[in-house]
């Protein structure tokens, strides 16, 4: 019987070490999530913040002020708006170049390298072979 005794005060003192533990980690948490909720407010704060400064440089009337003063528009004049029938027709496209410039340089820095087959010998020419079917 004492035995039992003994063993039942050890698992108690064993339970209640590890409910402190646990209310001690418990504690910690909390005051882990009332610093984050802290954090939040202090970001939704700075975000309104933010908000409200961006309105104020958003404000069409001092936008048009600034525009007033530092860019000296003038009003749209009438006759600078034209119909589509009286622009004029489009241009006929530039026709292709018969040689490429750049081209006819390398072909003079590289001998062999304009024409298939006129390097030298175990050179790509630059053609596919078909393969044989066997």
């Amino acid at each position: 019987m004492r035995l039992l005794n003994l063993i039942v005060a050890v698992l108690l003192v064993v339970a209640a070490a590890y409910v402190y533990k646990i209310k001690f980690e418990a504690t910690i948490e909390a005051e882990r999530v009332a610093k984050l909720r802290t954090e939040i407010a202090r970001e939704r704060n700075s975000a309104a913040a933010l908000r409200a400064e961006a309105a104020k440089l958003e404000n069409p009337g001092r936008i048009q002020a600034l525009a007033q003063r530092h860019l000296k528009l003038q009003l749209l004049d009438p006759a600078q708006i034209d119909t589509f029938d009286a622009l004029p027709a489009r241009p006929a496209e530039p026709a292709p170049a018969e040689s490429d410039p750049i081209a006819a340089m390398l072909e003079a820095a590289v001998p062999g390298s304009g024409q298939p087959g006129t390097g030298h010998p175990g050179e790509p020419t630059g053609s596919v072979t078909p393969r044989r079917q066997p």
